[in-house]
C-alpha cells in the first residue's frame, strides 16, 4: 500500500459483458473521481459513492454509462441539500447522446434540471481530444481513439505518476504516440475484446484482438504493467494467452475487477 499522497486506482468493473462476477467498465480514482459508469459502480457501498463528484466518460455505449443514472439517484438528496452536483465530462457527441437518450424524462428523469434548473445535481463539462483539466492535484487529459462511436482515452497523472486507460478502441495512432511522449508511464489499462479467431468481428466493432494490440504495443517505448480490460465473457483466458505469446517481454495481466493500484 502507498502513503496518503499516492493516487489510488480501483477497478470496479472490467468486463466486456455480464455474468457471475463480471461487471462492466468503471474505474474509481481516489475517492471522488470515476472513469466511466458501467455496472461496476454498483460494487461500491453507498458510503463509498458519497464523495464522488467527477465522472469522465469515454464514449456513449451502454456498458460504460448504464449506472450513471442510478449513481445520481443515490447521490440526489446529498447533492441537493448542499447545492452541489456531479460533473460529467466527455466529448460533445458523448454528452449529447447521454442527455438525449438517458436523462430525457423517458428513460430517466433529467437530473440536469433537478431539483431546479438553476442548481441541478448533474452538470456537463465538454472536453475535446488533446484538452487537459485539473481536478484537485490530478491532471486528466483526453486523447482521441478509434471506436465505432466517438470515443476517447484518458491519461490521469499526479506528481509525475501517470495512469493511462484506452477506453474502447481498435487500432489507433494518437493514443500510442501520446504515451510515447510521456516521461513515465506507471500503469496501462488497454482493451482487447475478442480472440484472434474473431478478428473480423473485432474489426467491424472497432475493438482490439491480440494480433492488432500486439502490433500497436510494439510501438510503445515504455514498459509498464499492462492490464487487459473489456474481455468478452468466455474469451478471457484465450485472449490473454494469445497476447502474451505475441508480446514477449511485456508484463501482460488479465484485469478481473476489484484490483487496487497505488501510484
Amino acid at each position: 500500500m502507498g502513503d496518503d499522497s499516492d493516487m489510488r486506482v480501483r477497478i470496479l468493473g472490467a468486463s466486456g459483458g455480464i455474468g457471475v462476477g463480471r461487471y462492466t467498465t468503471s474505474i474509481l480514482i481516489d475517492d471522488d473521481m470515476l472513469i466511466d459508469g458501467g455496472d461496476g459502480v454498483g460494487t461500491l457501498t453507498p458510503g463509498r459513492m458519497a464523495p464522488i463528484r467527477h465522472l469522465f466518460v469515454t464514449h456513449s455505449h451502454l456498458d460504460h454509462v448504464c449506472h450513471i443514472p442510478l449513481l445520481l439517484d443515490g447521490l440526489f438528496e446529498k447533492l441537493a441539500a448542499v447545492g452541489d452536483s456531479l460533473v460529467v465530462y466527455g466529448q460533445a457527441a458523448t454528452l449529447e447522446a447521454i442527455q438525449a437518450h438517458v436523462f430525457n424524462n423517458v428513460m430517466w428523469p433529467d437530473f440536469g434540471q433537478l431539483p431546479t434548473p438553476e442548481q441541478p445535481v448533474l452538470t456537463y463539462q465538454y472536453m475535446s481530444p488533446g484538452e487537459t483539466i485539473e481536478v484537485g492535484n490530478r491532471t486528466v487529459e483526453m486523447v482521441g481513439v478509434d471506436h465505432i462511436v466517438p470515443a476517447v482515452a484518458y491519461l490521469v497523472s499526479e506528481e509525475g505518476n501517470c495512469f493511462a486507460f484506452s477506453g474502447d478502441t481498435g487500432k489507433t495512432e494518437r493514443f500510442w504516440s501520446r504515451l510515447n511522449e510521456l516521461d513515465e508511464l506507471a500503469l496501462l489499462v488497454v482493451e482487447a475484446a475478442y480472440p484472434n479467431e474473431m478478428s473480423e468481428l473485432a474489426g467491424l466493432a472497432k475493438h482490439y484482438c491480440p494480433n492488432t494490440l500486439a502490433e500497436d504495443l510494439k510501438r510503445l517505448r515504455h514498459n509498464p504493467d499492462i492490464y487487459i480490460t473489456h474481455l468478452k465473457p468466455g474469451q478471457e483466458e484465450k485472449v490473454c494467452a494469445q497476447l502474451e505469446e505475441l508480446s514477449p517481454g511485456r508484463r501482460i495481466h488479465r484485469l478481473y475487477g476489484g484490483e487496487f493500484f497505488d501510484l
